[in-house]
């Protein structure tokens, strides 16, 4: 099924599932609400008129508030960032004298990092990807670690993250879609650091994957305000933008909080229903996914990415994340109709992919 066309780039560290959202294709490949939601828009359009402006220090203290708020910590714990990448890069402010990155994950810690001249170990964990702090080599002072993982859609116990902390050591956590788990009694964000914020941790967290603001970059982290003072030494006036502080304090108050409140609930049913239809196509779903994507595992995972896109599907290859490869596809949670649309493309593939297999039998035979 394999067809050889952008190979190279898909084992590529910096590449993103944006890369693959192709208009006229259905979007598997990104995690990305839809969005932004009406009252967010409004917000937004109500200061269009303001951006001749400077960007506000009463626009960045609300939004500090809100985050402060919904979290129960002081405002001097709270950093404002131009998206949660933005935190990834400040990370190299702390001159890590060893960094150990919890791995599968996200790519983008360790990319700039290692740009950045830091020693670097990958920790690898296993499937089903159990996080490990006995792993970690003991004189790592930085730690980087998601949760949910990213692309694995594993969610870690706070028991296990917290089992990371040491003296000397800082835990970084990436939170990026924690505000969409929920745990088995309906409770958000049941394995989150953010409220309690342990010493020695810094959670990063963001609001452009649940408000549909990923053209706008918004985010935040928390960390103690010593640990926040040794991130923004030097950083640059204005880091945020007005649009993108009305947005933040949008987001994180009362009303953004109750709408990622039922997206969470939506997208673990839509998961759930998900996983069901995939695993009964005899689709190899590894662990349990509590994110808003889900992991599967498939024979020739370029090859199917290659002929569902033919079919109109995109879908992100793990062939770039250290510990997985390419026979994992990333599949963003979506509805049932959309799922449909899915499977119909997948088992045309794998019937041509048979077929061609059997040809190709059957050619070797009468040679």
């Amino acid at each position: 099924m394999s067809t050889g066309r952008e190979l190279p780039d898909l084992f590529e560290p910096g590449r993103h599932g944006d890369a693959d959202a192709e208009p006229g294709l259905i979007d598997f490949a990104v995690n990305v609400q839809p969005g932004p939601p009406p009252f967010v828009r409004d917000a937004l359009a109500v200061r269009l008129g303001d951006l001749a402006a400077y960007p506000s220090a009463r626009d960045a203290d609300a939004a500090v508030a809100a985050a402060a708020v919904l979290h129960g910590r002081r405002t001097d714990e709270i950093l404002l960032l131009d998206g949660a990448a933005e935190g990834f890069e400040l990370l190299a402010r702390l001159r890590p004298r060893h960094v150990a990155v919890i791995a599968p994950s996200f790519t983008e810690p360790e990319r700039v990092l290692r740009a950045a001249g830091a020693r670097i170990s990958r920790v690898v964990l296993p499937p089903p990807w159990r996080l490990d702090a006995s792993l970690v080599p003991d004189d790592a002072d930085l730690v980087i670690v998601g949760n949910p993982t990213n692309p694995t859609s594993v969610l870690h116990p706070r028991s296990d993250l917290e089992a990371l902390i040491r003296p000397g050591r800082l835990v970084v956590v990436d939170e990026a879609f924690a505000d969409l788990t929920l745990g088995d009694d309906g409770r958000r964000e049941p394995q989150s650091l953010a409220d309690g914020l342990p010493s020695g941790v810094i959670v990063i967290r963001s609001a452009t994957k649940t408000f549909g603001l990923a053209g706008l970059r918004v985010g935040y982290l928390l960390a103690a305000p010593e640990v926040i003072a040794r991130l923004t030494a030097g950083r640059r006036h204005w880091p945020l933008g007005t649009l993108a502080l009305v947005a933040l304090a949008e987001c994180l108050g009362p009303r953004g909080q109750a709408h990622a409140a039922g997206l969470a609930a939506a997208i673990a049913a839509d998961r759930a229903a998900m996983v069901e239809r995939l695993r009964a196509h005899g689709i190899t779903v590894p662990g349990i996914p509590r994110a808003p994507y889900v992991l599967v595992e498939v024979p020739d995972g370029l090859g199917l990415k290659a002929a569902l896109r033919t079919r109109g599907c995109a879908v992100r290859s793990c062939a770039n994340f250290t510990g997985l490869g390419p026979q994992y596809l990333r599949l963003a949670v979506r509805p049932p109709g959309r799922v449909t649309a899915l499977l119909a493309a997948w088992e045309d593939a794998s019937r041509e992919a048979a077929r061609t297999a059997a040809a190709a039998t059957t050619t070797g035979a009468h040679r």
